[in-house]
C-alpha cells in the first residue's frame, strides 16, 4: 500500500516548537522509523504551512495514494475549505493530532477534518501516526 502523511501548519517545527507537547521527535525520525516498522509499503510525506497547498495535494492524493493520514494542525479547527475536500476524497483518510485536542482550549475540540476520516487518533504523540499507518495497512490494504 502507498500512504501519504500529510502535515499541515507549524508541524515542521515538531523536534523543536514547545517540545513539552509536541516531544523533540523530528518528522524525519518518524519516518525513518515507519520505513522501518512498514518496509513491505511506501510511506510518502508533505508538509505545508499553506492551506491551499494542502487541498491540491489531497485532491491529487487520491490518483497515486491508496490512504492518507493527516494532521491539519490548526486547519483542523478552522478551514472549511480543507474539510471538503476530505469529505471529497475516495480513499481512506486518518485524523491525526500529536495532543489530545479535547485537553486543549475549547476552539481545538471542533474539527472540520474529523467527519469524513475512517478513525482520529489523538494525544499519542508521534505515536499516533505509526497507529494511523497500521489501521490503513490492516483495513484497507489490498
Amino acid at each position: 500500500m502507498k500512504i501519504l502523511i500529510v502535515n499541515g501548519p507549524n508541524l515542521n517545527l515538531v523536534g523543536e516548537r514547545e517540545p513539552h507537547l509536541y516531544g523533540t521527535t523530528t518528522f524525519d525520525e518518524l519516518l525513518e522509523s515507519l520505513n522501518i516498522d512498514f518496509p513491505e509499503h511506501s510511506i510518502d510525506y508533505f508538509q505545508s504551512n499553506h492551506c491551499g497547498h494542502l487541498i491540491d495535494k489531497l485532491q491529487t492524493a487520491k490518483i497515486e495514494y491508496g490512504g492518507i493520514v493527516l494532521n491539519a494542525g490548526g486547519y483542523t479547527h478552522t478551514s472549511v475549505a480543507l474539510g471538503d475536500a476530505v469529505a471529497a476524497l475516495r480513499i481512506p483518510l486518518v485524523e491525526v493530532h500529536l495532543t489530545n485536542i479535547f485537553a486543549r482550549e475549547p476552539y481545538r475540540h471542533n474539527s472540520y477534518i474529523s467527519k469524513s476520516a475512517k478513525t482520529v487518533v489523538c494525544g499519542a504523540g508521534m505515536l499516533g501516526y505509526k497507529w494511523a499507518v497500521e489501521y490503513l495497512v490492516a483495513n484497507f490494504s489490498i
